[in-house]
């Protein structure tokens, strides 16, 4: 999946002198900025210190855990709610060509702490993955990994 992974997992299973399936993951965070959104006539605003992070483990095409949540620090993770949220995960193309999206509920409770996995999965391309967060309806953050050989 992410190239220095597998690069890493081979060097191990050569300094063992065995040969072992290429297993590789990754996680990576986007900040998300300061926004503000209407919650029901209310103006909530969303403060600097949050990031969606998105995690993707697995081998070639194969997925065997994908999740993606949003982490607050600081103030943030005092003050900041997300009402009306969901998390998307679209697969794209070497071409850059979205061709599945997996869409998430949206969520009307207000939580601090937004969490989606999905099961296991075969992708039929090579490309990226990428974890979609929106809240109120709009997009807020956009975080990927690229799947490679």
């Amino acid at each position: 999946m992410v190239a220095a992974g597998a690069a890493s997992v081979a060097l191990a299973a050569l300094a063992l002198g065995t040969s072992a399936p290429a297993h590789a993951g990754a996680t990576g965070s986007t900040p998300i900025g300061t926004f503000d959104y209407d919650l029901r006539g209310a103006g909530v605003r969303v403060p600097t210190g949050c990031f969606l992070t998105h995690t993707i483990k697995g081998s070639g095409r194969r997925i065997t855990a994908q999740f993606a949540g949003v982490d607050c620090a600081g103030l943030a993770a005092t003050f900041s709610r997300f009402c009306n949220w969901r998390i998307d995960f679209a697969y794209a193309d070497t071409d850059n060509r979205t061709y599945r999206t997996s869409r998430g509920a949206t969520h009307p409770e207000c939580k601090g702490d937004p969490l989606r996995e999905v099961r296991p999965q075969t992708l039929p391309r090579y490309g990226k993955a990428c974890a979609k967060f929106h809240v109120n309806g709009r997009l807020r953050a956009v975080q990927c990994h690229y799947i490679t050989r």
